[in-house]
């Protein structure tokens, strides 16, 4: 049966979310505190080989805190229908650590791994437990749309926040630490009051069942979760969907994290350059994910998803060979751009890739998770994308402490193809089908 479509306002507080926490990804993981944490908390230049394996090993080791709880705490929050309690707790532990980036001080590296651990933890498990709600905001056939209006909201939050960071706080230096280091406080305190309109409309929808005698809420969860393991192999389609899913955000976790390093240390980028590739990706990320969510509704999420894999594997060779575009264009329109200025032309790829394709791969996810197990399924695919960012962002930095960064980008050239190959499988009607005709026994 068809889910109505959820009032407006709902859907407004649920994509407000990710208007929200966007403020943490872009300034404390993608722009400020990553640049910051390499260059000028550790600082061993010129190369930062350390700092960049350091950076990747704390973002590794929370992602894999978020593979080992995630399903868990999913299950629990599907039995117990506390999905927004156990939302409010992530929100409030994200704002505070985040907020305690300010006492850092350079060379403070074990503390500011710490901070980074848990700070990191639970933004990324937030980010599972409002996915969960988005199979009730409606029909499958508006999920394309939904989750590219929430991603799109979210691309302009980071656009605001780190417009205006970048503003009133300056460039990343050791010289302007005192002020620059404001950033944590600055995104504690917009993910603070961004995330309300959530908790006033969004609904809590399921059954709420009472625990049995001696056992906790976790208990109940984990034998949840062994129940559906045992079914597994119904959900056949969700799985291979997954796995695909495990490769790309592999790829895009690395985007994430090195890509404004990637810019510093790689291409030499001068502090304009780098606000003006913020301000292109964030737009076209935007348009990415508005643009892409229509297209889904016409063309179908599989075929949608395909198309934003293939736009990540041409971005990512634009962006390995900025330098010999450079010398291209140079040579053939007698021009003389700087490399810097032709990797904006990788940044639009980049943005547009970023918004669409982790838009329609959570869409194609609440297309094929049957009702009742949302929270459960959206933490298979919480752990499908951290364990990734483990794979993935610890991968390269033990290939460009080898290789070097330059060359090591090519590593998530390999991620979005096996993406690729992975996903071809899936049948998103089938997949829906035997979603929508799942009931969970014990409503039975």
């Amino acid at each position: 049966m068809s889910r109505p479509l959820a009032p407006k306002r709902e859907i407004f507080g649920w994509a407000m979310f990710d208007f929200a926490n966007q403020a943490y990804t872009l300034l404390i993981i993608t722009v400020v505190f990553g640049d910051l944490f390499t260059r000028v908390i550790v600082g061993d230049g010129p190369d930062y080989r350390l700092g960049n394996f350091l950076w990747s090993l704390a973002l590794a080791i929370s992602n894999l805190l978020v593979v080992l709880s995630g399903p868990v705490f999913g299950a629990a929050m599907d039995y117990s229908a506390r999905r927004k309690q156990f939302l409010f707790g992530s929100y409030l532990l994200t704002i505070t650590a985040t907020g305690l980036l300010y006492f850092i001080e350079p060379g403070w590296i074990i503390p500011a791994i710490i901070l980074i651990i848990i700070s990191n933890f639970a933004y990324a498990m937030g980010e599972n437990f409002i996915a969960s709600f988005l199979p009730d905001l409606g029909p499958r056939s508006a999920m394309g749309w939904i989750s590219g209006m929430g991603w799109a909201l979210g691309y302009i939050g980071g656009l605001m926040a780190t417009a205006f960071t970048l503003f009133f706080l300056g460039g990343v230096s050791a010289e302007n630490y005192d002020r620059i280091r404001w950033v944590g406080p600055f995104a504690a305190v917009f993910f603070l009051l961004a995330a309300i309109p959530t908790f006033m409309f969004l609904r809590e929808r399921g059954r709420r069942r009472a625990l049995p005698p001696g056992q906790s809420m976790i208990k109940a969860g984990v034998g949840r979760l062994r129940v559906t393991l045992r079914e597994v192999s119904r959900f056949r389609d969700l799985s291979i969907m997954l796995i695909s899913i495990f490769f790309a955000m592999s790829g895009i976790s690395i985007i994430i994290s090195f890509s404004f390093i990637y810019g510093s240390q790689v291409i030499g980028w001068e502090e304009h350059v780098r606000a003006i590739m913020f301000v292109v990706v964030q737009i076209t990320a935007a348009i990415g994910a508005i643009g892409f969510g229509w297209i889904q509704s016409h063309i179908g999420a599989k075929v949608t998803y395909i198309i934003t894999l293939s736009l990540w594997i041409s971005a990512i060779v634009a962006i390995w060979q900025t330098p010999a575009l450079t010398t291209l264009a140079q040579t053939l329109f007698g021009v003389t751009w700087e490399a810097q200025y032709v990797f904006l032309f990788a940044g639009c790829l980049a943005g547009l890739s970023l918004g669409s394709s982790q838009s329609a791969g959570r869409a194609l996810v609440g297309m094929l998770t049957p009702p009742g197990k949302a929270a459960e399924f959206f933490g298979f695919w919480g752990l499908a994308g951290r364990l990734a960012a483990v794979f993935g962002i610890l991968g390269l930095g033990l290939i460009q402490a080898w290789l070097g960064l330059a060359d090591g980008i090519l590593f998530c050239i390999a991620l979005f193809v096996l993406a690729l190959i992975a996903v071809i499988p899936v049948n998103e009607t089938r997949g829906g089908e035997v979603a929508e005709g799942w009931r969970d026994p014990e409503d039975a």
